[in-house]
């Protein structure tokens, strides 16, 4: 298993906080000996007498509830389109992302969060820095973003790993090999959306749970997070900019964890 942490999981390992139950000591448990039981199976081995000698299979160890860790990695959208229309999407999807940070480090001190903005390319940004971003280029480079989001999981030790997608438009852009930036706003361009997904295709296979926070109700943008929702299994919102905040908190704080072994 990986870093402890506080998302509970159907998975028992020894530890501190007990579960009542108790097992024959391992190594590499954690030493949270259960007296009671290992006193009594020196007893029945060898008797009662003074003194008692202990043997290395009558130690018993208290088993926990193990508590998996998380990684995840917030890919902010930060295109033009976030700003347009007369509606700011944008400040309130950041002051969202700073709230999830307060909440990761006050309740969750074990996961990690790192920031992805993601427009024309995309960028890793220290949480910090984040107060101080407007909105960039125009266009939605969804598949540099996940790119850049699955090589800071990769660095993670954790059980858990999770991309949280908040965006208001479908993928518009894409990163040549030669670096160059290939643009198209007007409807699916089938090249973009199917580079796009193969990238979502390589987060599925890694274990990469990806769940999407759309700001708009754009048919292009809801055809591709379904899809997007369909290879990764993870859940996709229909918000405003108003309830984004309460949608992404309480997924995070509900959400039901696989098994890890």
């Amino acid at each position: 298993k990986s870093n402890f942490g506080r998302h509970d999981t159907r998975d028992m390992a020894t530890g501190i906080e007990s579960s009542g139950a108790s097992r024959q000591y391992e190594f590499g448990d954690t030493l949270n000996l259960d007296i009671t039981a290992t006193l009594s199976n020196a007893i029945q081995r060898d008797g009662l007498k003074v003194p008692l000698d202990l043997e290395y299979s009558d130690l018993q160890v208290h088993q926990c509830e193990y508590q998996s860790s998380c990684a995840t990695v917030l890919m902010l959208d930060c295109s033009h389109s976030m700003i347009l229309y007369g509606e700011d999407r944008f400040t309130p999807a950041k002051k969202v992302a700073m709230a999830l940070s307060q909440l990761i480090r006050t309740q969750y001190p074990g996961d990690s969060l790192s920031l992805v903005l993601f427009h024309d390319s995309a960028e890793e940004l220290p949480l910090s820095q984040l107060a101080r971003v407007k909105v960039g280029p125009y266009y939605t480079n969804t598949r540099e973003g996940l790119r850049m989001a699955q090589r800071i999981l990769d660095r993670q030790r954790k059980d858990m790993k999770q991309i949280i997608m908040i965006t208001d438009g479908k993928p518009s852009a894409l990163t040549l090999e030669d670096g160059r930036i290939y643009k198209n706003a007007f409807g699916l361009d089938p090249l973009v959306v199917s580079q796009t997904l193969e990238e979502v295709s390589r987060c599925k296979r890694a274990g990469v749970m990806i769940n999407t926070f759309m700001l708009a109700s754009d048919y292009g943008l809801i055809q591709f997070v379904q899809k997007v929702t369909e290879m990764c299994r993870g859940k996709a919102y229909f918000t405003t900019p108003h309830t984004l905040g309460q949608y992404l908190l309480m997924d995070y704080m509900s959400r039901k964890t696989r098994t890890i072994h």
